[in-house]
């Protein structure tokens, strides 16, 4: 310790006289190929500080590991390497002070505080998260970086650590990593296997976290201790064993993972069925075996592993052919890449370090140098006063390395996090693919999907395929019936009414009815048995509370609910429901009376739409056929008053295809065969309706619906136990006073019949398959008014993420398409109803507008075409008749207008209406004579050219 005091007082010494000296500045000779994110230079007007001949760096690890082995010579070689290229470190040369921390958290500690005492600017290690946690508070009090290359444990990244730093990855990448692919291969439940210290319990809370964003879950925590032999990891596997999962995630130690697999192996777990999902740490065993044993291998069959990622290079090629001489009887690991990295990190950011005229200095701890009396000496520890920028700067290095781009994000991790996913499978570990952050699940290397947009979406995953323990291909269904000897006990309801559902049988099993042959139709076709026991729920003198069964189910009391369990969203959240077995809802039944009859029921079959356009349609044709026949049917002309008459009553008359008047042009016949087929489809289906409303027996009810209820104040009955009372008062705000609770169907049919004055209710609000066998009994009485107002369906409930049930409803599903469902239905449920079970409401029977657009939309297309026509026709022959007001004055004109540009002087609409309402016969006799004398002016003008002609000499 004197040694260490002297040393330190020399150093401050040598620091203190050099402080004094400055020297010209220099232009450095060349430029390392690595940049930062905001590159330092030293100012022209500061002179560079004389930079130290050595800077030390301490390494602290388990020398006699997986990772140890190869950390150490990694270590060598990267200072070496490092002392070696004068264009980093300038002259300064760097020493790594190594220090075993033996595995241990207390000689760990002890170690880190010896280095401390050397003065490093930066520490490298430790490899265990235990001893990562206790010496990030040495760390931080003597402002040191901390960067580990080993320790992945999540928890390190917290702000209560802000001098450590890891070159390696965070296991919270690697824990979405397993989650994913546990999705990916669709299990739902899986058994976490780690060793009881930091890295394997923080590894392992974060692993949950990832899994219930998949909608997974840790089914059990099986925790190892620390240095555990083969006697306790059995124990450990036997229980485990004995539970429904078979997807285990072993998350242990290097040195002592493989024994995990061997004592699996013995008890049989490494067969069919099984998945072994394993981290980290067992790519990093293979790899530094080197050669590994057959037996070994026998033993890994089938295991499914993650191993960091690492890009290939030439630096990484030529580095891997440099190990090989070596180390030439072991292999390469990741973390071997990591600590070469990790030393080459701190020397380039030394070299930023000192450019940006930095020294290094140390000071006393305040703190520190109030435990003099202490036999531990602790005050000679020394706080590098620079230590918060030399920290600063190693966050914000950025160049390549062996494992890939060195750069840290906002929470200090690597960036571009990424794993390999191995099949360990005949002599070696075989890839079946990558996961990063960036995409996921991918076949392809991920720096080449680093240019794309980020896709993580569930459709984008793929892996290559996988053997499983048992030289499987098919994915393992990942979970067995528990065997532990305990059958699934099965809460059945003890029903007072609607037995045909469920009830209490005397014989064996217990049970009977519609639901119980359901359920065991779908546990039969399950392909592993299945042992149980139905036990009643309720003391059978009421139907029992179906939340209270749910909640029953969720307390763990029961595995499953079977029965008329109504799938609904606030049960949904507790227990996972089977895919329904028969639809269901809630409707509104009743009572019921014949209709009046009605002096106005003629008016029924339309709505008042329909009537209003239909009339309007009567008289716009009859207007439309009128213009069109004016001109050429005498029928059509005549007074004003008997023209009008006309129009009105050939427009009615259509309807009963009667009118008298017979149509002569073109146009008007086509209108009037269009409307004529209009009127006849009206007719048909005006006398249909009519039909139906006269003959068929129309029944009433003061209730309307759901809708009616509501605004009344007459008591509402609901089956006791259901979900309908809660329904009615918290989602529709029924008054609970309002609600009658009724035992069976004796009950329900009193009720009814008393009505709400003799102390019944005025309806019920129950669930469809309920009220087909009510109505089967009450001979017509009663019928459901209204719609149904819910969508809902029957399931079986079990518990909380229970593989059980998405194997159940995959079941149900075959069972419906094979058509059985509908057998069972039949067997219990096959009510024939002599009267509808819905009285029809008169309005939804009426013809509306939308049943006949299409008709009136085609009649009015074609009236606009006639009219269309017509008029142009008009124009043409007014155009035609222009030049009788007098021939020379209009020549005139249209040569006036010709020459100034001007159009003609535009028709007068009194004119044009004239024209209209003059007969066919005599416009085309004006034109005639028009035409006559136009051609005898122009025989009379040629004769007397002809002459003129002839008396010339």
């Amino acid at each position: 310790m004197t040694r260490g005091v002297s040393m330190v007082k020399a150093m401050i010494i040598v620091l203190l006289c050099v402080s004094f000296l400055w020297v010209v500045p220099e232009e450095c000779a060349g430029k390392a190929d690595f940049s930062r994110n905001s590159s330092s230079s030293s100012s022209a007007s500061h002179p560079l500080l004389k930079r130290p001949s050595s800077v030390n760096v301490g390494a602290l690890f388990t020398y006699d590991s997986f990772i140890g082995r190869a950390a150490k010579p990694a270590f060598k070689a990267a200072m070496d390497d490092v002392n070696a290229d004068q264009t980093v470190l300038k002259g300064t040369k760097l020493n790594i002070v190594f220090q075993d921390s033996n595995c241990s958290g207390f000689i760990g500690t002890m170690g880190a505080l010896q280095l401390m005492e050397t003065q490093v600017v930066a520490a490298i290690g430790p490899q265990s998260s235990t001893i990562a946690h206790m010496i990030s508070y040495v760390a931080n009090e003597l402002h040191v970086p901390l960067l580990s290359f080993a320790a992945t444990d999540p928890t390190l990244s917290s702000l209560q650590y802000p001098y450590f730093l890891r070159t390696t990855q965070n296991d919270h990448f690697q824990m979405q990593a397993v989650a994913d692919f546990v999705s990916y291969s669709g299990w739902r439940q899986v058994i976490a296997i780690f060793v009881d210290d930091e890295c394997g319990r923080n590894g392992v809370l974060v692993l949950g976290d990832a899994l219930a964003k998949k909608r997974a879950r840790i089914s059990h925590k099986a925790a190892i201790t620390p240095g555990a032999d083969a006697t306790s990891i059995k124990d450990l596997l036997v229980s485990v064993n004995l539970m429904a999962s078979r997807v285990y995630v072993v998350h242990v130690n290097p040195d002592s993972g493989l024994n995990v697999f061997s004592v699996a192996k013995s008890l049989g777990m490494m067969g069919s069925g099984y998945v072994w999902i394993a981290t980290d740490w067992l790519p990093t065993v293979l790899d530094s075996m080197g050669a590994v044993d057959a037996e070994t291998m026998d033993v890994l069959q089938g295991v499914v592993a993650f191993r960091h990622y690492t890009a290939e290079s030439d630096a990484k090629r030529r580095f891997m052919e440099r190990w090989r001489n070596l180390r030439p009887k072991e292999g390469l690991n990741s973390y071997a890449l990591y600590a070469y990295d990790s030393v080459w990190l701190i020397a380039r950011a030394l070299d930023v370090f000192f450019g940006d005229n930095n020294r290094v200095t140390f000071s006393n701890d305040p703190n520190l140098h109030k435990m003099k009396s202490s036999s531990l000496r602790l005050s000679e520890l020394s706080v590098f006063n620079e230590g918060e920028r030399f920290l600063e700067i190693i966050l914000g290095m950025n160049h390549i390395g062996l494992t890939g781009p060195i750069r840290f994000d906002s929470e200090r991790n690597r960036v571009n996090p990424a794993y390999e996913v191995l099949n360990i499978e005949g002599t070696g570990p075989r890839r079946v693919g990558y996961w990063s952050n960036h995409s996921g699940l991918s076949v392809v290397p991920p720096e080449t999907l680093y240019s794309k947009p980020p896709n993580t979406s569930t459709a984008n995953q793929r892996l290559y395929g996988i053997i499983w323990p048992g030289e499987v291909t098919k994915p393992p269904r990942g979970w067995v019936f528990p065997n532990n000897g305990k059958p699934l006990k099965i809460a059945v309801p003890n029903r007072v009414s609607y037995k045909d559902y469920v009830s209490k049988d005397k014989n064996p099993p217990g049970v009977r009815g519609y639901c119980i042959d359901v359920f065991e139709a779908a546990i039969e076709l399950l392909p592993y048995p299945v042992p149980r026991n139905y036990i009643l729920y309720g003391d059978g003198k009421k139907n029992p509370s179906y939340d209270n069964l749910i909640n029953e189910v969720v307390a763990d009391n029961f595995d499953v609910a079977v029965g008329d369990i109504t799938i609904v969203t606030n049960r949904t959240r507790f227990v996972d429901f089977t895919q329904p077995f028969i639809e269901s809802g809630l409707v509104v039944v009743a009572p019921v009376k014949e209709a009046k009859s009605s002096p106005w029921s003629f008016l029924k079959p339309f709505t008042i739409e329909m009537w209003a356009v239909t009339g309007a349609f009567f008289l716009f044709v009859g207007a439309i056929v009128w213009i069109l026949e004016h001109r050429f049917n005498h029928e059509f002309r005549g007074p004003p008053r008997r023209q009008l008459i006309t129009i009105f009553w050939f427009s009615f008359s259509t309807m009963f295809f009667s009118h008298r008047e017979n149509t002569v042009s073109s146009l008007g016949r086509l209108v009037l065969i269009i409307w004529l087929f209009v009127v006849l489809i009206i007719n048909s289906s005006y006398t249909a309706s009519l039909t139906s409303i006269l003959t068929v027996q129309q029944l009433t009810s003061r209730i309307e619906g759901i809708d009616s209820l509501i605004t009344s104040n007459e008591p509402i009955g609901v089956q006791d136990g259901t979900f309908a009372r809660n329904y009615l008062v918290n989602e529709l705000n029924i008054s609970p006073h309002r609600i009658v609770p009724l035992r069976d169907e004796e009950h329900y049919l009193s009720a009814l019949q008393l009505g709400p004055k003799a102390g019944g209710v005025a309806a019920i609000v129950d669930e469809l398959p309920y009220i087909e066998v009510l109505l089967t009994n009450s001979n017509c009485k009663y019928r459901t008014v209204g719609q149904e107002f819910t969508r809902t369906g029957w399931g079986f409930a079990f518990q909380r993420d229970s593989p059980l049930a998405v194997d159940m409803s995959t079941a149900i599903l075959q069972l419906s398409e094979e058509g059985e469902l509908e057998k069972i239905h039949r067997k219990w449920l096959n009510y024939k109803h002599e009267c509808s079970m819905q009285i029809q409401n008169s309005e939804t029977s009426q013809l509306s507008l939308k049943s006949f657009w299409g008709l009136f939309l085609i009649c009015g297309i074609t009236c606009f075409i006639a009219l269309t026509v017509f008029f142009w026709r008009v124009f043409w022959q007014y155009q035609r008749l222009l030049p009788d007001t007098g021939d020379e004055e209009r020549a005139s004109e249209v040569t006036e207008a010709s020459r100034s540009g001007r159009g003609l002087r535009a028709p007068s609409f009194k004119e044009l209406v004239k024209i209209v309402d003059k007969r066919e016969a005599e416009i085309k006799e004006i034109l005639k004579q028009k035409s006559s004398s136009k051609l005898k002016s122009s025989q009379s003008g040629a004769g007397s050219s002809h002459s003129q002609h002839s008396e010339i000499p």
